[in-house]
């Protein structure tokens, strides 16, 4: 149980949320933003007391039910309510690193794709594996080190000189992406040195990364479209899908476009000129 985290995620949950949201009424001016404990307390079932000493990083380990009261007065969705778990203590205890070895049939996988861009990302986004298509939109990861393959660093600690993030153009949701989903990734595994320090890195070097792992999010919305502006094909609108391989905590990445497009057909011609004219040189 991390009581400290426990207690932040539960405040800034709280804050979130106004009366109405929950069918109160709004009564008298409010000094702060969001929920008062104690109505918290009231549609959890539980005691203010109590409720209140887990926010303060007082309490014993809560109960599965006292969980479940909790998450659902604070409407919580699925992937915050499996966070409040893992926070509680309750949740299945995963190893204490994360893996970054890809199954062969993974590896193979990604060979077969037609047209698609592909590639595979650890639960602290470091690129794992990757396809001749997805090195020559984004950039011929073979070229570098393993501590360079990671693309929250390139999120946040990119050179000022340096190809913002591949030319893509939800850059900020993406960076939103990576912080919601590293503070899933510490939680899950808080005795990872590789998954503590990158934290750490990021917190350290970026003044924007630093105000939004304050928010406490732990789900942005979903990337479905994505646009690189590529320096030899111009401008590439690929859909995007993420398949999750759930027992590694690793994530492939899917750049596709609709046959016929032409954005499908700047992805053929990326195919055919390979990883030499990557968006990153």
């Amino acid at each position: 149980m991390d009581k400290q985290e426990l207690g932040a995620f539960l405040r800034s949950r709280r804050e979130r949320l106004s009366p109405q949201d929950v069918g109160l009424p709004s009564g008298p001016r409010r000094r702060t933003p969001g929920l008062r404990r104690e109505e918290v307390a009231v549609l959890a079932h539980i005691s203010t007391e109590y409720y209140v000493r887990l926010e303060q990083a007082r309490a014993p380990r809560p109960s599965g039910e006292v969980l479940a009261g909790i998450a659902g007065a604070l409407r919580l969705t699925d992937a915050e309510s499996d966070h409040l778990h893992v926070l509680a203590g309750t949740a299945p205890a995963h190893a204490g690193l994360h893996r970054r070895d890809v199954r062969p049939s993974i590896l193979a996988l990604l060979q077969r794709l037609p047209r698609t861009a592909a590639f595979v990302t650890s639960a602290a986004f470091e690129v794992l594996a990757w396809n001749n298509l997805a090195a020559a939109l984004m950039e011929d990861f073979a070229e570098l080190a393993p501590e360079d393959r990671n693309l929250a660093r390139r999120a946040f600690l990119a050179p000022a000189d340096a190809t913002p993030l591949y030319g893509i153009s939800d850059a900020a949701e993406f960076r939103h992406h990576v912080v919601a989903q590293l503070r899933s990734t510490l939680a899950r595994y808080p005795s990872d040195p590789a998954v503590t320090g990158l934290v750490g890195e990021l917190r350290d070097g970026s003044g924007e990364f630093a105000r939004l792992w304050e928010r406490h999010d732990v789900q942005a919305a979903p990337m479905l479209t994505k646009t690189f502006r590529h320096p030899v094909v111009g401008e590439v609108t690929v859909d995007c899908d993420t398949l999750a391989l759930t027992d590694r905590g690793q994530h492939v990445v899917l750049y596709s476009a609709p046959p016929g497009s032409p954005d499908a057909e700047a992805l053929a011609l990326l195919d055919v000129l390979g990883a030499d004219v990557g968006a990153v040189r």
